[in-house]
């Protein structure tokens, strides 16, 4: 039979090579002694085959219909009937139309194939269907349940909502697995969100997700730490069992607008951001706290409304003593506002001015600073005042306590080094001592505030001019 010229997949490339002896390599791989007795693993080779003719784009379909095909047929023995009906099994369209028939036509001509492989021929039916949220919004786990000829099994999907609603992974448990998989993300996740989704609302999110997916990978195949391929070819395995699920109808979103993302979804529902007010700025008085400071560390601070929120950032900067060496963000409800950056959808706090963000009294955002240590300030609007030409704006005109230490952990880490440093024979106090650069617990007061000081710290910034 003639050999048909190969697509230009990474397994058909380089110096030429005779079709046969590439279906010689597959069928080494469906060897009694190298593939188990099991239809999925005979399906896994089979969308191996299928995944790296697919990553290499057009024309993969007619290299498998007319090319591999023919000649695993020609073969006329169970290694190529066993691969034949799992191509038939994973593949759609014309490649899955062409390895069925040949598939038929070598069973009438005797060709047997071992009992448990009769199983690919099998319909295909669907069971319950779920999706896991992450509660912080990141991410989703799908989890999907099909039988087959009374094997049972699962198809579990991470979605990652911070990269397009892309897979991360495509894993397949056994009937018996599934109860403790759902026990891990029940535990993985406290306050988990849970819900038993539509099949074909399930398909559509799926697909979504492989296809997003797909394009960031942009055919290129990732390998994993052994050097196999293991997504793509799951994921193959997976699509095949979505043709079992009815099709939602609804138009899948195009990539580079994925409506379907949380954060895209969070961005619809978003309130507009006020227009910047007219006329002369008023004055804002603002009370910012840090969140879950016991006893409580604030500062009363009066800004013009016009500020914008970069400005706002570097007044928070002095007023809390922190330096500035790490990222921050302001978290309203018109979005996130920092430093741009796309991936962590935030927006330039440059061009949004504190009266937009805070439009009225009793109005709150937070601020957050260091997102490893996680300070996090609300922002309170207590009073709008009529500015006073007197007076040289922004000010501190109250508070209480001394702020944390840069890079101390966190609000309850700082609240432990208090206490080390408030007891001589703690083990740590020597140590929590040297981390400080201090002689002695005397030097470090956490009650220490002045007022007038971060006045004074705030005119020599110049904090409104640059």
């Amino acid at each position: 039979m003639a050999d048909t010229e190969p697509c230009d997949c990474p397994v058909c490339a380089g110096p030429p090579v005779e079709l046969s002896e590439l279906v010689d390599g597959i069928l080494a791989d469906v060897a009694d002694d190298a593939l188990p007795a099991d239809p999925i693993a005979a399906e896994f080779c089979a969308a191996l085959l299928v995944a790296i003719c697919d990553m290499a784009g057009g024309g993969y379909e007619e290299a498998l219909a007319d090319g591999f095909v023919p000649e695993l047929e020609a073969r006329k023995d169970s290694r190529a009937l066993i691969m034949l009906l799992a191509l038939g099994s994973i593949c759609g369209g014309r490649a899955g139309t062409a390895a069925a028939d040949a598939a038929r036509r070598m069973a009438d001509a005797g060709v047997e194939p071992p009992g448990w492989a009769t199983e690919l021929t099998m319909p295909v039916t669907f069971g319950d269907c779920w999706r896991f949220a992450d509660p912080k919004g990141e991410g989703a786990i799908l989890l999907g349940s099909f039988d087959r000829d009374g094997r049972a099994h699962t198809f579990v999907v991470g979605v990652d909502h911070t990269d397009c609603d892309a897979a991360v992974n495509v894993d397949l448990v056994d009937a018996e697995g599934l109860p403790e998989a759902m026990a891990v993300l029940r535990q993985m996740w406290t306050g988990v969100g849970e819900e038993r989704l539509d099949p074909a609302e399930w398909r559509w999110q799926v697909e979504c997700a492989l296809d997003a997916r797909a394009v960031h990978d942009a055919g290129d195949m990732p390998y994993d730490e052994d050097g196999l391929p293991d997504y793509y070819p799951m994921a193959m395995l997976l699509r095949s069992r979505l043709r079992a699920l009815p099709e939602s109808g609804k138009p899948k979103p195009p990539h580079e607008d994925a409506l379907t993302s949380l954060p895209s979804l969070l961005d619809a529902w978003l309130e507009p951001l006020p227009p910047a007010p007219a006329g002369p700025a008023q004055v804002y008085q603002l009370k910012v706290g840090l969140k879950g400071a016991k006893p409580p560390i604030w500062r009363r601070l009066e800004v013009p409304a016009d500020v914008t929120l970069d400005r706002l950032h570097v007044i928070i900067q002095v007023a809390f003593g922190w330096e500035g060496g790490h990222l921050h963000v302001f978290e309203t409800p018109y979005g996130d506002f920092g430093m741009a950056d796309a991936e962590l959808r935030h927006r330039p706090a440059g061009e949004v001015s504190l009266a937009q963000a805070l439009p009225e009294a009793r109005s709150k955002i937070t601020y957050v600073y260091d997102f490893g240590d996680d300070w996090r300030h609300e922002i309170l609007v207590e009073k709008v005042l009529a500015p006073d030409d007197a007076v040289t704006y922004p000010r501190c005109t109250g508070g209480r306590r001394a702020a944390p230490p840069e890079d101390s952990g966190g609000v309850w880490s700082y609240t432990a080094m208090v206490e080390v440093l408030a007891d001589p024979a703690h083990p740590e106090h020597a140590n929590t001592l040297e981390w400080l650069g201090l002689d002695s617990a005397a030097e470090f007061d956490p009650s220490a505030f002045d007022a007038h000081a971060i006045t004074k710290a705030l005119t020599s910034r110049q904090v409104l001019s640059g």
